[in-house]
């Protein structure tokens, strides 16, 4: 049976913060926490944490690539992957792009929820997060 993609979720924004202060924010559980949900996350490659994501629980997650300051990419869950880029821009600015990529139509979620369903919630809510929570925190 052939798999059904339904494209990644991909969100940029140009920050007003210097390419370090960005990456602390996107490369550390402490940042992570400040801006998008509370972890155990190190960024060392192979390293499992869990992602504290509230009201639906805890999930397990796996650093799968470290490049700093420019990317950190792990899987969350049993089908996600997230990547955080970074690019450093001119007048030191920084430009993040995140991207969630693993989705499926033929597959659920750990909650049982279709995976198409669920990319139109995370889609809405990471234009939220990245567009609101994180340029908030970065440029305060």
């Amino acid at each position: 049976m052939e798999t059904q993609n339904i494209p990644e979720i991909r969100k940029t924004v140009v920050l007003q913060a210097p390419i370090e202060k960005v990456w602390k924010a996107v490369a550390t559980s402490e940042g992570m926490a400040a801006w998008w949900m509370p972890s155990t996350f190190e960024p060392t490659v192979g390293f499992e944490f869990t992602l504290h994501a509230g009201q639906f629980g805890d999930s397990p997650c796996k650093v799968k690539d470290i490049d700093p300051p420019y990317r950190v990419g792990f899987n969350w869950g049993k089908d996600w992957h997230l990547a955080f880029e970074l690019k450093e821009l001119e007048g030191g600015k920084t430009e993040f792009t995140l991207i969630h990529s693993g989705w499926d139509a033929e597959k659920v979620t750990e909650f049982g929820q279709p995976h198409a369903v669920i990319r139109e919630v995370m889609n809405g809510g990471w234009e939220n997060i990245v567009n609101k929570s994180l340029v908030h925190y970065v440029e305060a």
